[in-house]
């Protein structure tokens, strides 16, 4: 099957073939002190990403060339990591017009059959394939990145999905994140009114060397038995779940679409973010194992830029990663500000913990 963009001939990218042998269950953990290196050496697919990602950079297949970024970290308790990227706010394709959140795939607009062959570093193929296992990925360059190896998780592009979450795309997605020996890789998801650019499906993955507080963060349980909390000292009050590790994520992300599904239906947005995390419980302790953390957020629904916003809300903002596009707002800009322009988008916590029992009874029956 020819991958996205590309003509009879064209080579096909290379297959990432895995098993659970190849994820890295153990060890994904940062260095003594923040900013520190993981601990961990690179994974086969971390390898495999980030070279290909530099061979693309060196060729010139970005819209700029990404060096280091001048990054602090928020004083305040919520240890926000601002970030200055000039040339993404100024260099990036212009988002699409959304008007709807259930606005259907325009083959005329921008999508992810157009972008060029060579944009595709690899296609994550589960091994021995069958009705368990994820659909296959292609993992494409982002040609306006947030970071060193910024990457585009695309399901078949062929296939003209919108942009609304599917279970096998996020498992996917998921098992992307189990195979990376690095904590500070994530997925994420940004929904149509909630920041989406291109309304054909896809994730984000992205390195950011910086530990986030809502990898450790206790939650308030709502639904134990589905692995349901709610996370409320973070920068923006969201839904947890959670996994353990590899045999959790089927349901997890069975669940996780089902909720985000019910907010569609209830006229709500959502933004989606995984990362390596601490149990819901807050810190595993000594001998304990660090699992998977879903974050789903709820919000009000916004379509088009806001005017004079020092930034746009989606899904790195909301988990308190700041790519900022003006270096006076990265130099002044102070965590009260922050997070005034994040949690403006979200609900209030009384309609949030009321939408919390709404989940649990969704998931609990």
């Amino acid at each position: 099957m020819a991958a996205a963009g590309e003509e009879p001939g064209d080579p096909s990218p290379e297959d990432f073939v895995y098993g659970e042998e190849d994820f890295v269950l153990q060890g994904a953990g940062w260095g003594g002190e923040p900013g520190d290196e993981p601990g961990s050496a690179p994974s086969r697919f971390d390898r495999a990403l980030l070279e290909g990602w530099s061979d693309r950079m060196e060729r010139g297949l970005f819209r700029y060339r990404l060096g280091p970024l001048p990054t602090r970290v928020l004083p305040g308790p919520m240890r926000l990591v601002a970030q200055l990227n000039v040339q993404r706010g100024t260099e990036r394709r212009p988002p699409q017009a959304v008007r709807s959140l259930r606005q259907p795939f325009d083959p005329r607009a921008f999508n992810f059959t157009r972008i060029r062959p060579d944009e595709v570093l690899l296609r994550l193929r589960r091994a021995g394939g069958g009705p368990a296992a994820p659909d296959p990925l292609l993992v494409a360059i982002n040609v306006s990145p947030l970071e060193r190896g910024h990457v585009l998780l695309l399901p078949e592009p062929a296939r003209g999905l919108p942009q609304a979450l599917t279970a096998p795309l996020l498992r996917g997605g998921l098992e992307a994140a189990l195979l990376s020996a690095h904590p500070g890789f994530r997925v994420g998801f940004n929904g149509l009114g909630a920041c989406a650019s291109v309304n054909h499906l896809h994730l984000h993955g992205f390195y950011l060397g910086r530990p986030l507080l809502v990898e450790s963060a206790p939650a308030q349980p709502l639904c134990p038995r589905r692995g349901l909390g709610f996370l409320r000292d973070v920068p923006a009050p969201a839904f947890l779940f959670y996994a353990a590790g590899p045999a959790g994520l089927e349901a997890l992300a069975r669940d996780v679409c089902r909720a985000a599904e019910h907010l569609a239906d209830t006229g709500l947005a959502y933004n989606v973010f995984a990362t390596r995390g601490d149990p819901p419980g807050g810190a595993a302790g000594a001998g304990g194992g660090r699992g998977l953390r879903v974050l789903l957020w709820a919000r009000r629904p916004s379509f088009g830029a806001k005017a004079g916003a020092a930034f746009n809300v989606a899904l790195c903002e909301l988990a308190g990663y700041l790519p900022l596009p003006a270096a006076a707002v990265f130099r002044d800009i102070t965590e009260a500000e922050a997070l005034r322009a994040i949690r403006e988008h979200l609900l209030p916590e009384p309609e949030l913990l009321r939408l919390g029992e709404d989940l649990t009874r969704l998931l609990a029956g």
